[in-house]
């Protein structure tokens, strides 16, 4: 009985210690999200969407209610220090490669959810889920 006992009390704690280390795993994870995906968040949630792609670069075209902060920019560590931590952020580049080292970056920054749009603004700029605004 008292083996019984012991085995259910290491199951309990082994349990407890995986379900724990899976959450902090998943909140520590940046999530690639499709423009539908995106635009889902938009609408339930709070989000702060940002640009990461050179003033220029989002002044030709960009998604609506969009702020830019340029990944190469010698500010970007601060520009983004500038953004509430606790809010999620929805981040896109031209392609994905800029936003994907921006998102880890913000992930080690401390902020706590970070969704990066997949394949960019090119991928969806001819799609009709996202309102992209284009420079006449």
């Amino acid at each position: 009985m008292k083996k019984i006992y012991t085995l259910l009390c290491l199951l309990l704690v082994c349990s407890s210690t995986y379900s724990c280390l899976e959450n902090k795993q998943e909140a520590t994870e940046v999530k690639l999200v499709t423009a539908a995906e995106m635009q889902s968040i938009l609408e339930l949630e709070d989000v702060q969407l940002v640009d990461v792609r050179t003033p220029q670069e989002h002044e030709e075209m960009h998604i609506a209610n969009s702020q830019n902060i340029d990944f190469s920019s010698a500010n970007f560590e601060e520009d983004i220090s500038k953004l509430d931590k606790k809010k999620p952020v929805i981040v896109y580049c031209k392609s994905g490669g800029r936003s994907s080292k921006c998102s880890k970056k913000m992930k080690d920054a401390g902020f706590e959810k970070v969704y990066d749009l997949e394949g960019g603004i090119s991928k969806w700029k001819h799609s009709d889920i996202l309102d992209i605004k284009v420079k006449s």
